[in-house]
């Protein structure tokens, strides 16, 4: 699909083409009380008032997520027009934008439209800018039509006929709303490469299958790619990540992607090494391609979604695919230790110590609390780096998903400057965050007598011992850990990977290279 950008001020009765462009529909909005917007009076008129006469009738009522589409149009270039309901106008936030744009994206997708011109994102939405509501028109309708069929013997890969969207945007707002539009194709394609990693059956998406999608990454955005195996992870002595690894024949893979966006980092030395210029951010994604849980093996029923446990991982390749679409003036490190978890005579069992690569020594208390014995190698892997931040993604626990729900994200993280940045960048990309505590109180659960330090601390509090688990290996640079459990992927009727925390990620890094 093609998104382009055209300014006009219908305030001011402008139309700079509208009326006599070519189009299949234009999508106009009518707010309740039969309120016309600046682009729908501007149509009216050249209409003969037929617009204004189907609201009077009571076909539009304007409540929220209404739809009309009016065929045969005369007086302007498109042949139809689709009448979108707002809501009070007083009222127009984001959750009202979305739900118009969704109510617009599912009625012309219906259809064989081709052409669309679309000028619902110029309207003015509370707290927000014309060029936000691109972005979020553009995502709105990319996550309407992914579909995950490569696996059927007969895919669903029909042509859509909608090939083209035209925005309308206020010339104010034009510059920023053609960066928008750029930014919401790549997190949208993205988006769609983590859904796709995390759809995949894990007898295809194993650790290997991620070695190699990452090269090809690295191929087609030009980045540099090391794919580490068994004897390299040895060398490196991350024998908490490779007790994780014993049981499944998969070998395991440690993944680094680096998109140098900025330049060479300028060195600093000693406590501040993470605030040199050019430092990178960090971005490290729990990849377990399928976790049964181990000897703690889990209950059989959706055992099948197990194989979502590697969206941490699948987030990170989207976000730096992102990135490097987008071409964002930073230096951005993507960290993916990815394996299986799978029971044999010789996997990790419960009681077990194994020693991580900075020297700490962990007893495993259940092998199914796995996530987090494979991510401490990687935080402390990414001390190397001198970061200006890491943020670990991961479906760490389900007690976030009792906590949160499938709503937000959980987020932990001492650095209340850090924390903040990324509950903004949640807010702004409509992907939400919520911040959970991270006390020094919790640490006390995961004494061990025999070890120093337990790899679970009981039932409670689950979400947050686990990220205290994480926080001692993350103690030499501002670090974040997102849990993702509740937020990566859907069940039921709507089963599949939702791209999340890609929309988060994304914003966060583009705040943090100031575009």
């Amino acid at each position: 699909m093609d998104f382009s950008i055209k300014a006009c001020d219908w305030s001011k009765g402008e139309a700079n083409g509208f009326l006599t462009g070519k189009a299949d529909v234009v999508v106009l909005g009518v707010f309740e009380a039969q309120t016309l917007t600046g682009a729908a009076r501007v149509m009216d008129v050249a209409t003969k008032g037929l617009i204004s006469r189907v609201v009077k009738a009571g076909d539009m009522s304007g409540r929220a997520g209404t739809t009309l589409m009016i065929p045969e149009v005369t007086g302007i270039g498109a042949a139809r027009v689709l009448l979108v309901g707002l809501g009070k106008q007083d009222a127009f936030n984001q959750k009202a934008y979305g739900e118009a744009v969704r109510a617009a994206w599912r009625v012309i997708l219906g259809t064989k439209i081709g052409q669309v011109t679309f000028t619902l994102a110029q309207l003015p939405i509370l707290e927000r800018t014309g060029d936000w509501g691109v972005r979020a028109a553009i995502l709105a309708l990319r996550e309407l039509t992914y579909k995950f069929s490569q696996m059927k013997s007969k895919p669903e890969n029909g042509e859509r006929s909608l090939r083209k969207i035209v925005f309308s945007i206020d010339t104010a707002d034009e510059k920023a709303a053609r960066v928008a539009a750029k930014q919401g194709v790549a997190i949208a394609n993205g988006m769609d490469l983590t859904r796709d990693l995390g759809n995949l059956p894990p007898n295809v998406c194993t650790p290997t299958y991620l070695g190699q999608t990452a090269k090809q990454l690295g191929r087609d955005w030009k980045l540099k790619v090391e794919v580490l195996g068994q004897k390299q992870i040895e060398a490196l002595n991350m024998g908490s990540f490779l007790s994780v690894a014993k049981g499944s024949v998969q070998p395991p893979q440690f993944i680094v992607m680096h998109y140098q966006g900025a330049g060479e980092p300028v060195k600093a030395r000693g406590k501040n090494a993470s605030n040199a210029s050019n430092a990178p951010i960090v971005l490290v994604g729990k990849g377990i391609t399928f976790d049964s849980g181990g000897i703690s093996i889990k209950p059989g029923e959706a055992m099948d979604e197990m194989k979502y446990d590697m969206c941490g991982a699948g987030s990170v390749f989207g976000t730096m695919r992102a990135v490097a679409e987008m071409g964002l003036k930073l230096n951005v490190i993507g960290v993916v230790p990815t394996c299986e978890n799978m029971p044999a005579g010789n996997a990790l069992k419960p009681g077990d110590i194994v020693t991580a690569m900075n020297g700490t020594t962990i007893e495993v208390l259940n092998t199914d609390a796995e996530g987090r014995l494979i991510l401490c190698d990687a935080l402390t892997y990414a001390e190397r780096f001198k970061p200006a931040a890491v943020v670990d993604i991961a479906t760490l626990t389900g007690a976030c998903i009792i906590a949160l729900g499938h709503h937000n994200t959980g987020l932990f993280s001492k650095d209340d400057a850090l924390a903040g940045e990324l509950l903004d960048a949640s807010r702004e990309a409509v992907d939400p965050a919520w911040r959970l505590p991270l006390d020094d109180e919790y640490q006390e659960q995961l004494k061990s007598n025999f070890a120093d330090v337990a790899n679970i601390g009981g039932r409670p509090a689950g979400s947050v011992t686990a990220a205290c688990f994480l926080s001692r290996f993350a103690q030499n640079y501002p670090w974040a850990h997102l849990d993702i459990a509740g937020t990566a992927w859907k069940s039921g009727a709507a089963k599949g990977a939702t791209g999340r925390p890609v929309p988060l990620l994304s914003q966060f890094l583009i705040d943090r290279a100031g575009q």
